[in-house]
């Protein structure tokens, strides 16, 4: 889940670790959440239950667009020191394409442990940054723009085709594990497609391009506001003036693919980044700050390990059961521990043990 580790500790900004690492406890406790309901337990159990609700709640996928942001972060800070340089390009290119397709084909796999992981589309986005990160900041913004307006118009048109009774099953249900199946689900139909989760990740490359500058935070509050905010008012104004058909168009749902949606998260997502960077930043000596950078370059131990763990208590020896208080001590406490150990861990190593894998196969 992590980006590689391609500085050294003393060159590489603690926000984007530290954001990681929270972002992933949201991760975490949206995660928990769904599967519990998936397993019977009641979806509507109080105020925090909706706020959390990993479908229709305000936090729906806010999580998961800031850990997309920040990988893009990652690919910046990576890649920042080889333009200029074609050989390293180069040996770039092919590394961020490995990696990305290494853990595009570990997600397919760990797929049938974790439904609906992640990581498939992540990596996923790894294999396209191979093609973007030498391009210009324009144009990067504007691939990521085309990616939002794509999905909104590919959710358009199949909303427009089913309400004229046209079946879209040949995009839509292409069938499981089928070539066209893998492609479509990358981009169209999975949990985080490419279209539009990759105008989160092109954000985050952009963002990676300004954290050398001194006017960072205020850039982002301001981007992060009036996205948020157009996105708030457009949804206010628009709602009740709209038909059933039209509301769809403008709907902040993550499952419509709105433009609204790509808007409202990435509001949330810079803002979030500015504001918990700022204070990784200031306090970038404190141990609680130190420890979660930590636990944020093992992002993808953590992750794995809090779906088996999952699978092992809840699935397996049926210790876990219950609504969104369960889910809420039971995030708690993996990651509280999965943060500790990675800490732990990389004062004595330089990766964490999954990552090192990963690291060891693409390098």
């Amino acid at each position: 889940m992590n980006t590689p580790r391609d500085l050294a500790p003393a060159q590489r900004h603690p926000a984007p670790d530290v954001v990681r690492s929270l972002a992933l406890f949201g991760v975490i406790l949206m995660n928990y959440h769904g599967y519990l309901i998936i397993r019977g337990a009641p979806r509507r159990d109080g105020w925090a239950s909706e706020l959390f609700d990993p479908w229709t709640g305000v936090f729906s996928t806010r999580f998961a667009a800031t850990f997309v942001l920040v990988a893009g972060i990652g690919v910046t800070l990576m890649t920042r020191s080889a333009l200029g340089d074609a050989d390293r390009v180069r040996t770039l290119r092919w590394r961020l394409a490995s990696r990305g397709l290494v853990l595009y084909a570990f997600g397919l796999g760990f797929d049938v442990v974790w439904s609906g992981s992640i990581l498939p589309f992540y990596g996923a986005m790894f294999a396209v940054a191979a093609l973007l990160f030498t391009l210009r900041s324009a144009w990067i913004v504007g691939i990521g723009a085309a990616a939002a307006i794509a999905g909104w118009g590919i959710a358009w048109w199949v909303l427009e085709r089913r309400l004229d009774g046209q079946s879209t099953a040949w995009l839509t249900d292409p069938g499981p594990r089928t070539v066209r199946g893998l492609v479509f689900d990358v981009f169209v139909n999975g949990t985080h497609p490419l279209l539009p989760w990759l105008a989160f990740f092109c954000a985050g490359m952009v963002v990676g391009r300004l954290l050398t500058s001194g006017s960072v935070t205020r850039v982002l509050l301001a981007a992060g506001t009036v996205s948020l905010a157009g996105a708030i008012i457009g949804h206010a104004v628009l709602w009740d003036d709209l038909d059933p058909r039209a509301r769809v168009l403008f709907s902040t749902d993550p499952f419509d693919r709105g433009l609204l949606y790509v808007m409202s998260m990435l509001g949330t997502a810079l803002l979030a980044f500015a504001a918990i960077g700022w204070l990784a930043e200031r306090f970038a000596h404190e141990p609680a700050v130190d420890g979660l950078r930590r636990a944020g370059q093992a992002s993808l131990t953590i992750y794995v390990l809090h779906a088996l763990v999952f699978n092992l208590l809840v699935d397996q020896l049926g210790w876990v059961s219950g609504g969104f208080p369960t889910a809420l001590v039971f995030a708690v406490v993996v990651w509280t521990n999965g943060t500790v150990a990675a800490a732990i861990w990389l004062s004595h190593h330089e990766r964490g043990p999954f990552e090192q894998v990963y690291r060891s196969i693409t390098r």
